[in-house]
Parts: C-alpha cells; structure tokens; sequence
C-alpha cells in the first residue's frame, strides 16, 4: 500500500509491504522509490517512528540517485561469458586464499537484487550475481576477492577490511565505482 511521510520538510511517498519478517526493512531504489516491508504486527506509528529515525539516511539516499546517471547500460559480458570470467577469476585468485588453508569453494550463479555476491562459509559455497555481466573486470575481481575474503572474516568487521586490502589495496575505489551501476 502506498503511504505519504514528511520528512525534514519534504513529503515522501513509500510503498509498505506487510509480510512475515522479523525486522522493519527499508530500500531506496535507484529511481527514488522509497519500500518498507514490516510484519503485519507492527503498528503503522512504529513504521513512521523508524522511518523518522532514518530521515538523514533516506533523504541522502534519495539524493545520490537524483544526482546519478543511471540511464546509460553498459554490458561489459554477455550472459554466456561472465560466468566463465568469474569462475577463471576465482581459479586466479585462490592460491593465496589455499595458503590459508581455504578449500576450493563450490561456485554458483544466479541473478540478485540487492548483493553482487554472496558467501556462505560454512557449507563452502561462493554466489555471484550474473548482473556483474555490467561490471567493468575490475570490479569484478574486486566482488571475487570480497566474496573469497568471507572464508577468512565472515562478517564486514575492521578486521575482513584489513584481510580485503592485503588481496586488493585499492578495494575503496572498485566499491565506489561499483554503486554505481543499476543494471535494473
């Protein structure tokens, strides 16, 4: 359903989407849509008091799209080569990884809204998103060294950062030019 919040002066427009989830969820899209996703328990003051809560986050948010150009696509892969390009980058990559004692992972594909990548450490297996097919190849490796990083830290702590740039010193810049492609 579609609810109006003034924020800081400014009205904003969200799309509230009652489900069975634990926590109240928010996402900005690239074209400024707001959506919030809430357990069908949790009152509508609640929503508005947490939206309050993050005014600075979403209207910053809003603003970074408004400020973006997203209107052009540029394919760097086609469907067909990408995964070949990951799973040659991941063969690259894992000898230094092996001397950490990392198994070689099982890699899958899959196509993926909100994550580049996704590492579930436990069971050994590395997701990549095949939208990376709009990723210039050095971000790219940047989401397969990420991703392979998790074997080592398997949360974004100071410490996972501090494994990243041994393997990629220059993993800020490679992030920052990755949040700016919307292959939607």
């Amino acid at each position: 359903m579609i609810k109006k919040i003034n924020l800081c002066g400014k009205e904003i427009e969200y799309t509230l989407q009652k489900k069975a989830v634990k926590n109240i969820n928010l996402r900005i899209k690239s074209d400024c849509s707001v959506w919030v996703s809430a357990n069908r328990f949790v009152s509508e003051h609640t929503i508005e008091k947490f939206l309050r809560d993050k005014e600075d986050f979403i209207l910053r948010a809003i603003r970074k799209f408004e400020n973006t150009d997203y209107s052009q696509k540029k394919e760097y892969y086609s469907e067909k080569e990408i995964k070949p390009f990951i799973e040659f980058l991941c063969k690259k990559v894992y000898p230094y990884f092996e001397k950490r004692g990392i198994p070689y992972p099982e890699i899958k594909f899959r196509k993926m809204v909100s994550q580049w990548g996704n590492c579930r450490s436990k069971e050994g297996i590395l997701t990549f998103n095949t939208n990376l097919m709009y990723a210039p190849p050095e971000c790219v490796e940047y989401v397969v060294l990420h991703e392979f990083t998790h074997f080592i830290e398997a949360n974004h702590s100071p410490a996972f950062y501090r494994e990243l740039e041994m393997v990629c010193p220059d993993w800020k810049s490679r992030r920052k030019q990755l949040k700016k492609i919307n292959p939607r």
